[in-house]
């Protein structure tokens, strides 16, 4: 081929090629140009950008009250979603709370609309903004505020109108562990037993069973499917058998199991099975034991808490203040929110 033929062919091929790159925006540009601001306030929320997403939300939200047509109705409930979460990490938990009252109020009035308006001064909507915040979650989240402001009714009140069906199984978990609290200990029972219906691994709530006087026994049988189909859950029986022990008081017994359990090669060392031995000398007695249970445990974690008050107050009584002292500090510099800390330097 004549090279002059060569180089205007080659021309003509380049050009389709030019033709895209000049009329076609990057993916990431075309799909950001779709993009309107509540898509990008969610962005924000999923990447952690919680200080961000509330100072934005709360000028949009302000823009929504002066002027209603701005947002639809299902752009305003995001953003009113998106701004109690970034309260509730603030631990702004009553104003957290307030907001999110406010979002299930619009939510409601979602229900009521059969279309949604479209907003004016924003882009067309994509797909992914009619993907609106869960209700049961907000709720969940209200809960959450309850709780830490010590507002327990309110917190079951919140999640016992949640229907059954759509209870997720932190939602019973919270719900029973609320129960267990207030002393209601039928529908503690059953909200364990569901939790442990939909994961029957969640150790946690087989011992909030087992605190509730249901038979070992019958909290096995509830596992007995997942034993018997995951490996190396063997143990799992045992563990269960042992702490129904604990919850019934027979510590002797309890001791012995736990050993059982600890001296076997995969559970050797494990900081919640020597902290439980621990605990369970103190109580039978044998402070020797315990402290060396504690010491153990200390030695396998340093950041350990969880029965550090009981590990003081036994060096107390062996005259090792020093070392009370060193606990005290030792603990503070890992978390002034429990209440260890403050037990062992008091």
């Amino acid at each position: 081929m004549d090279p002059g033929d060569t180089a205007i062919l080659e021309s003509f091929l380049r050009i389709p090629y030019r033709f895209f790159e000049t009329v076609l925006p990057p993916l990431s540009a075309a799909l950001q140009g779709r993009m309107n601001v509540i898509d990008h306030v969610r962005d924000m929320a999923a990447a952690g950008l919680h200080s961000n997403v509330r100072l934005l939300s709360s000028l949009l939200l302000t823009m929504s009250n002066n002027n209603p047509e701005l947002f639809s109705p299902s752009q305003k409930y995001q953003l009113l979603v998106y701004h109690a979460d970034s309260l509730f990490h603030d631990k702004e938990y009553r104003n957290a709370v307030s907001k999110y009252t406010m979002a299930l109020q619009q939510k409601k009035a979602l229900s009521k609309t059969s279309k949604v308006r479209p907003s004016t001064g924003n882009s067309a909507s994509t797909p992914q903004s009619q993907c609106l915040p869960s209700e049961i979650e907000v709720k969940y989240k209200m809960a959450e505020c309850y709780t830490m402001l010590k507002q327990d009714k309110d917190a079951i009140a919140i999640l016992d109108g949640i229907p059954s069906r759509q209870r997720t199984p932190k939602i019973n978990m919270m719900l029973a562990n609320l129960y267990k609290k207030a002393g209601q200990e039928r529908p503690s029972v059953t909200s364990y037993k569901e939790v442990l219906r939909q994961c029957p691994l969640a150790l946690d709530a087989i011992l909030g069973l087992l605190s509730l006087s249901v038979k070992g026994a019958e909290v096995a049988s509830m596992t007995m499917n997942v034993i018997q189909t995951v490996p190396n859950l063997d143990w799992l029986s045992v563990w269960i058998k042992a702490y129904a022990f604990v919850h019934t008081g027979d510590n002797s017994r309890a001791i012995n199991t736990i050993c059982s359990l600890e001296k076997k090669s995969l559970l050797r060392d494990n900081v919640d099975l020597l902290g439980s031995l621990a605990d369970l000398y103190f109580r039978a007695g044998d402070n020797k034991n315990s402290v060396l249970k504690f010491e153990q445990a200390q030695m396998l974690d340093p950041y350990l808490i969880k029965g550090m008050d009981v590990y003081g107050y036994l060096l107390a009584r062996e005259g090792r203040l020093e070392d009370v002292e060193n606990l005290g500090c030792r603990l503070f510099n890992i978390s002034d929110q429990h209440a260890e800390p403050w037990v062992v330097s008091g």
